[in-house]
């Protein structure tokens, strides 16, 4: 059973910078894709953006694509997402999650992590 733990979240100005780490500890199977998605209270579970573990293919939300980047480290076990150019509307509390499937579904992820929270200020 694969565990999965986000850290990097904070406070930040709007245009400022933050880089989420995931970090997965068990078993962990090359081919899988590893996504973040955002959630907060007033809206459902957002797709941010996702990567397959074995090639790096890589797809954004149009909300993010231009700011955020999702890259990985096999060696470490750990997906990265660094955010550019932030703004109020990325508030939220960033998961990542593992799935078999390169889908941008969050009912085809099988392990989530807590969770980390972002807020962005104007």
């Amino acid at each position: 059973q694969v565990q999965l733990t986000e850290s990097g979240g904070g406070l930040v100005q709007a245009g400022g910078s933050l880089r989420l780490s995931c970090a997965s500890s068990g078993r962990t199977i090359s081919r899988y894709t590893v996504a973040w998605f955002r959630q907060t209270p007033e809206k459902e579970r957002e797709f941010v953006a996702r990567i397959t573990l074995i090639d790096g293919k890589t797809d954004y939300s149009e909300s993010v694509k231009g700011r955020f980047t999702i890259s990985r480290d096999n060696f470490k076990n750990t997906v990265y997402l660094q955010m550019n150019s932030l703004k109020s509307e990325d508030t939220a509390v960033y998961h990542c999650a593992r799935s078999p499937f390169f889908s941008d579904q969050s009912t085809h992820y099988d392990s989530w992590g807590p969770g980390t929270q972002v807020t962005v200020s104007s």
